[in-house]
């Protein structure tokens, strides 16, 4: 029995979400009480939780041990979902950030960091994306109904 190629796919994912996780909370705990900050760092904020504790483990534990509630289109929409969001954020972060060579101190590298990070989960989460629709092309006729079901065995 092979192990199955999306299973260190989705410990990147999620080891870049709680990634993603230190470094907005870095700059959250930074300037929560002398500036304001960007909606959109929260929106970074948020995308990492959601990746680490909420998507990765449905994607990857759900069509395991829980394989009723691993549907087959809803697997597919939580990786675009997901996807969606992280191009999203990654987007709006690298167009807020000043360039590189005016970007100096630790806040601005954070978010740098977290936007290259950001840019790796939406490639990551892509190519699963695209994977999850493919199979669900393949299903998409549902279950095959077998004439030869002996009803009284």
């Amino acid at each position: 029995m092979t192990f199955p190629w999306i299973y260190p796919i989705r410990a990147v994912q999620a080891l870049f979400g709680v990634i993603v996780i230190g470094l907005t909370g870095y700059v959250v705990s930074t300037f929560y009480y002398r500036w304001s900050y960007s909606d959109t760092v929260n929106f970074l904020l948020f995308l990492g939780c959601w990746t680490a504790f909420v998507a990765v483990p449905y994607l990857s534990i759900t069509p395991i041990w829980f394989p009723r509630l691993a549907h087959h289109y809803v697997i597919p929409a939580v990786e675009v979902i997901t996807m969606i969001f992280w191009f999203a954020g990654f987007i709006a972060m690298g167009a807020m950030l000043p360039p590189p060579r005016w970007c100096h101190g630790s806040v601005c590298s954070s978010l740098q960091a977290a936007t290259v990070f950001g840019a790796f989960e939406w490639v990551l989460f892509a190519v699963t994306s695209y994977f999850g629709i493919v199979d669900l092309m393949h299903h998409r006729g549902g279950a095959k109904t077998h004439t030869n079901v002996q009803m009284g065995v």
